[in-house]
């Protein structure tokens, strides 16, 4: 409608050729008015009532009986901006007058609906017995039994798959339909998902497919038009379904499942009264998914929360263990040179080395939680530039090779032969930094065999941090440690994780390696990624770094 109520008199409203004709808002209240009373109209009054003008609107006294119900009907229309014909009983304090109305949403220029047009024509003496008793929202009393039902079985709970499942159970048996589902969309992508089902057991479970919406051209017009849309079929889709009722559920304008019914045993056609109730239904059923959703994502973020705090709590106690011991380390050296404890200058040498290198781990530990502190507050600087990746070798190899030969296993850096240096794009200190807490873990987590790098040229342009570089250097460090269980290599790059607290105390460390060396990364532009077979079947970590320039490949004569 795109009528101005504001506009219509009385006179106006005459026109339109119904007995009873006005506006309302979503209270009720009248902004318009015009009804044409007549003996045939109202058995209990003889006489003409003449038509009341908008300026008498204070003075009427017709409202319908079972108010609380029109005007959830009105809210309705103006919520769908959908007419609904219906039946009503009004009343004018005297008298009762039963009528057949519709009521259509007066949809103004911006695409607001704030007023409805009621349109109605009185019933007939002899009509009157037709209309069911109490019948307010044009179904039977039944279902109306059934949509209170419903809705408080799934008002209940705040558990998203038992609201699913009452949801189906209920309506399935309510309207003896052979298959009742949830279908759920999949935010990460265009699918759909059947989360519920309620089954005929002589038809097939449908329970967990999923499709793409975008192959189904009526679940893409019921969403788009946000009203029950049916189709019939021939019987030889999977789903051996003959009628279907789709009817999509929204919260605050947002999609949220789709209720779809089946009648695979015969040909049904949906009547009114079952079209008002499911959705009806919908509505229900789309605030309580969407309270649910709330609800399960809290949990998990409590869950999150708790977690992380266990994590940090264990971090801390780690830390803690891990700080004392260089700290007692370096303080027992020197008590010992203090004291001339020493036998002669090349143990009191070794003191004082020994007190240097548990020096130089202290400091690395606080560098990592100074570093982890900085990343998450944003401020880590980085100097990128064109820097060698022969230099970074030769650095790791001096750190690692000494301590691979204390504990008999090998320590091998294998590069690409090339005519020139690999020059990549990054910051020095900071990729010698990742490179060292990878080759580190490496030696801490292999008895035997030994560590390999390897590094392979990605001759491929890539836009890195919205600058265009010539290709990729891909660096495996790979071990044949304690490896890791398939399961929990996902949250390897978490902050505060390690596989397993109590490696802690074996093996030492604050399990904050990785998880700085992937922030490092990527802030230079890189990727890291860790694999390993399982338990005791070794791990190999994949990091890529940009190329500053492709250098020339010595090729085989």
């Amino acid at each position: 409608m795109t009528l101005n109520p504001l506009e219509h008199n009385a006179q106006n409203l005459s026109s339109l050729g119904a007995e009873l004709v006005f506006t309302q808002d979503i209270l009720g209240h009248y902004h318009s008015f015009y009804w044409r009373s007549s003996r045939d109209s109202m058995p209990s009054q003889d006489g003409d009532s003449p038509p009341l003008s908008i300026d008498d609107l204070t003075k009427i006294k017709l409202f319908p009986i079972q108010k609380q119900t029109y005007l959830e009907c009105i809210e309705r229309v103006l919520t769908r901006k959908i007419p609904k014909q219906c039946h009503y009983i009004f009343s004018d304090e005297n008298y009762s007058f039963p009528f057949n109305l519709i009521i259509s949403p007066i949809i103004l220029s911006n695409g607001e609906a704030k007023l409805v047009l009621v349109m109605g024509n009185s019933v007939k003496k002899e009509e009157i017995s037709l209309i069911p008793d109490g019948l307010s929202n044009n179904y039977p009393e039944s279902y109306q039994k059934l949509l209170i039902n419903i809705s408080r079985k799934i008002r209940r709970t705040l558990d998203l798959e038992t609201i699913w499942q009452q949801t189906v159970d209920s309506i399935g048996l309510g309207l003896k339909v052979n298959r009742c589902l949830i279908i759920v969309p999949s935010y990460d992508t265009d699918f759909l998902e059947i989360k519920a089902e309620y089954c005929d057991p002589r038809y097939n479970s449908l329970l967990g497919f999923r499709f793409n919406f975008h192959d189904y051209e009526e679940v893409k017009k019921a969403i788009l038009f946000r009203q029950p849309t049916t189709i019939n079929l021939d019987g030889g889709t999977s789903s051996q379904a003959l009628s279907v009722l789709l009817v999509p559920t929204f919260y605050q304008q947002e999609f949220n499942s789709i209720i779809c019914l089946h009648q695979c045993d015969h040909q049904r056609q949906w009547n009114e009264s079952e079209l008002e109730l499911v959705q009806e239904l919908g509505d229900q059923v789309g605030t309580a998914i969407a309270q649910g959703t709330i609800y399960q994502k809290l949990e998990q973020a409590n869950a999150e929360a708790k977690e992380a705090s266990r994590l940090k709590s264990e971090f801390l106690a780690s830390t803690s263990h891990e700080l004392r011991t260089p700290l007692n380390g370096i303080l027992g050296f020197l008590k010992l040179v203090l004291d001339d404890m020493a036998d002669d200058i090349k143990e009191e040498r070794e003191f004082i080395d020994q007190a240097y290198h548990s020096a130089l781990h202290l400091l690395n530990l606080i560098n990592d939680i100074l570093d982890i502190a900085k990343i998450e507050a944003g401020k880590l600087e980085f100097n990128l530039d064109s820097i060698s990746l022969n230099s970074i070798c030769e650095e790791i190899y001096k750190f690692a090779h000494n301590q691979a030969q204390k504990k008999n296993i090998y320590f091998k850096i294998n590069l690409p032969s090339t005519y020139d240096e690999i020059l990549l794009q990054a910051d020095y200190q900071r990729l010698l930094q990742v490179m060292l807490n990878l080759v580190g873990n490496s030696i801490k987590f292999t008895h035997e065999g030994g560590i390999e790098i390897t590094a392979e040229i990605i001759f491929k342009k890539f836009s890195v941090l919205d600058i265009s570089v010539p290709g990729m250097v891909k660096i495996n460090v790979a071990d044949t440690g304690i490896g890791v269980s398939l399961d929990k290599q996902e949250k390897l790059f978490e902050t505060f994780y390690q596989v397993d607290g109590s490696r802690t105390k074996a093996y030492g460390g604050t399990g904050l390696g990785l998880a700085i060396s992937k922030r490092l990364i990527e802030a230079m532009g890189g990727k890291i990624s860790f694999y390993s077979m399982g338990e005791s079947l070794g791990s190999t970590v994949t990091l890529t770094v940009p190329l500053s320039q492709l250098p020339i490949l010595k090729t085989e004569k």
